[in-house]
């Protein structure tokens, strides 16, 4: 099985450090490049082929939500990571948004970030505790609407009733509960919105309904 080879973005040359000693004794993980900020970054893929980046938010040149949006585009087979201090919206919904794979703070442990790496290898959309309880409070507490979104006319009818309360954070079972289907019959209408509206995964459709 080939290594996870990841590259490590962040301007603090001891955070790369340390993450690089931490990695490097992981099983399957090979630490394959460091930039300072996201131009050195993409700079540096060519050479590196990284499956995995894992980002600061906040760098000079291009911060780490630019990056993200640079890589989502140019390199779609790349999992990207923020691993930050902040958790502001501004950077937790734009890195979301711009198609980062997690989110995750610096205070994590070893043991969550070598699991979202592997995870965000595998197309899994990985949030930190706090982070990923601040989206559900958003997406619950933001004032109810009618949605309107692009490619809205894709969708069904029983679609759209779904994406209606996958916007507003819903689980599957409070879905199936609302709408008097089995959460398997939830399942297929999110992987066909998913299809229909090219989106990776719940959390980009979650954002994408929710765009203005």
């Amino acid at each position: 099985m080939n290594a996870i080879r990841v590259l490590l973005v962040d301007d603090q040359i001891l955070m790369r450090q340390g993450l690089r000693k931490l990695l490097e004794i992981e099983d399957g993980i090979e630490v394959v490049g460091e930039a300072a900020d996201g131009v050195a970054a993409l700079e540096a893929m060519p050479d590196c082929r990284p499956h995995v980046v894992l980002v600061d938010a906040r760098m000079p040149r291009m911060d780490g939500v630019e990056l993200i949006a640079r890589l989502d585009a140019e390199y779609p087979q790349v999992a990207t990571i923020v691993l930050s201090t902040f958790d502001e919206d501004e950077y937790v919904f734009g890195a979301l948004r711009a198609g980062a794979h997690g989110y995750l703070l610096k205070d994590s442990s070893p043991e969550e970030l070598v699991a979202a790496i592997r995870k965000a290898n595998e197309g899994e959309t990985v949030l930190d505790g706090p982070v990923a309880a601040r989206l559900v409070a958003e997406l619950r507490l933001s004032p109810q609407r009618q949605i309107g979104f692009r490619g809205q006319e894709l969708l069904s009818g029983r679609e759209l009733d779904v994406a209606r309360l996958v916007a507003v954070g819903a689980t599957n079972r409070e879905i199936a509960a609302r709408l008097f289907i089995t959460e398997g019959t939830v399942k297929n209408h999110v992987s066909s919105m998913l299809r229909k509206l090219g989106l990776r995964d719940r959390t980009q459709l979650a954002l994408h309904l929710r765009e203005p």
